[in-house]
C-alpha cells in the first residue's frame, strides 16, 4: 500500500480536485467499516412534508419533525458481503437494503457500489448501471461511497476501450462515467453541489487480495 503508483497518484489528485474523497482500504470489510461510519456520524435524511406552516393538529405536527430511519443502499454485493454489511448496519440502528430502492426516495443517506474501472487523468469512476438499483443507489443517496479495487484503475479513458467495448455490447446497457459529485453553476453561475445526485462522493481504493 505504501508503494509509489503514479497512475493511482494521479487518480487521487485529479478526484480530490472535482471535490471527491479518497480513501484507501484494505478489504470489503474495512469498506463497509467507512461507509457505517460515515452513515453514523451525519444527520438522517429529513423529510419534507407540506403544509408544515399551517395550523396543525398535535399528530401532524409531530410527522413534520419526524426524521426517517437511516437507510443504506447497497445493491449488487455478494452475499457474503452483504451479510456483513447488514450486520454492521444493524449495529448502529441503520437500515440496510438492497432492492426496492424507489421505495426510498424520500432518502437513502448512504449508497455503496462497487466501480468496475476508475480513470485515472479525470478522477472518473465507470460504473455499470444496467441495473436500475445501481443506477439508483449512485443518483438519489446523498452520499455515494464507490469501492474500487486498485487493480481495476487505467490511466486513461483509451486504455478502457478494449474492456468498454465487450461490455457496451451486452443489451440493455447503461455504462456511468462519474467524476466528482454532482454540480451545477446553472443558476446565476453560482457552483451548487448535490443538485442532480450526492452531495459528496467517497472513493475507497481497495487493495486486491
Amino acid at each position: 500500500m505504501n508503494q509509489t503508483d503514479p497512475t493511482l497518484d494521479l487518480f487521487v489528485t485529479k478526484a480530490e480536485a472535482v471535490s471527491a474523497t479518497v480513501a484507501r482500504v484494505a478489504s470489503p470489510q474495512d469498506a463497509f467499516a467507512y461507509a457505517v461510519d460515515l452513515c453514523d456520524r451525519k444527520e438522517a435524511c429529513q423529510l419534507l412534508v407540506s403544509g408544515c406552516e399551517a395550523d396543525l393538529s398535535a399528530e401532524a405536527e409531530a410527522l413534520c419533525d419526524t426524521k426517517q430511519t437511516k437507510v443504506m443502499a447497497a445493491p449488487e454485493l455478494p452475499p457474503e458481503e452483504h451479510a456483513a454489511l447488514s450486520t454492521l448496519c444493524a449495529d448502529k440502528g441503520i437500515e440496510l437494503t438492497a432492492r426496492d430502492l424507489r421505495d426510498h426516495l424520500a432518502g437513502i443517506d448512504i449508497g455503496v457500489t462497487y466501480a468496475d474501472f476508475g480513470i485515472a487523468d479525470t478522477g472518473t469512476l465507470v460504473i455499470d448501471s444496467s441495473s436500475e438499483q445501481v443506477r439508483l443507489a449512485t443518483m438519489i443517496s446523498e452520499i455515494h461511497v464507490a469501492v474500487l479495487p486498485r487493480s481495476r484503475l487505467r490511466e486513461t479513458s483509451y486504455a478502457l476501450e478494449a474492456e468498454l467495448r465487450g461490455s457496451m455490447q451486452q443489451s440493455p446497457n447503461y455504462m456511468a462515467f462519474i467524476t466528482g459529485a454532482s454540480r451545477t453553476a446553472d443558476i446565476e453561475r453560482v457552483l451548487a453541489l448535490g443538485v442532480h445526485g450526492p452531495l459528496e462522493l467517497h472513493i475507497l481504493i481497495m487493495e486486491d487480495a
